[in-house]
């Protein structure tokens, strides 16, 4: 009986090939997981995300990206790409390039059927692990549900289920209140 060796990476070796790459890749623990394509809910909500965070800080010092801007875990070596990521000055990244985040405050991840538990487990547990994030929103594409994760200390995070239409999300360190229908709409959960 052979056994095959997985073929590791160094992020070098990542940032190389993703830098040309047609389909973007993550990369955790030296191995490279495609990123499957998004359904029109996940994309709706991905959307209305960003433009409701973007209209609510257009006058601030932070910034508000979409799903292409990677987050670099220095302490793992790890690169990942949120669906939404925001982040206030002074942003730090890892080179010239500008295209791997290693300061974000806020991470929002739709949830998908295929990515659902990664989300929730692993890379929950990543995040936690970046001292500069303060927020963990996952949103449901299934269902009218957002849970909100506020860090209150290194070890202690505030979890906030919001799943009525009129329900707000707030982030008062942000002096952010966005509504629910308004995260949802055009999203058929029929």
């Amino acid at each position: 009986m052979s056994t095959q060796k997985k073929l590791l990476y160094t992020p070098a070796m990542y940032l190389e090939l993703e830098r040309k790459a047609s389909e973007r890749s993550e990369f955790v623990g030296g191995e490279l997981f495609a990123m499957a394509g998004a359904s029109r809910r996940h994309n709706t909500l991905t959307s209305n995300l960003v433009i409701e965070l973007g209209v609510r800080l257009k006058n601030s010092d932070c910034q508000v990206y979409s799903s292409d801007m990677r987050v670099k875990f220095s302490e793992q070596g790890n690169f990942v790409y949120p669906d939404v990521v925001l982040a206030c000055e002074p942003q730090q990244f890892d080179d010239k390039n500008l295209d791997n985040l290693c300061n974000p405050m806020l991470i929002i991840e739709v949830l998908s059927p295929s990515t659902e538990s990664y989300d929730r487990g692993y890379k929950f547990s990543m995040y936690q692990r970046l001292p500069s994030v303060q927020h963990y929103i996952l949103v449901s594409q299934d269902r009218l549900q957002i849970e909100y994760y506020q860090r209150k200390t290194d070890k202690q995070w505030l979890l906030t289920v919001l799943n009525k239409a009129d329900d707000c999300l707030l982030i008062e360190s942000l002096n952010i209140n966005i509504v629910l229908q308004d995260i949802y709409a055009k999203v058929d959960l029929d």
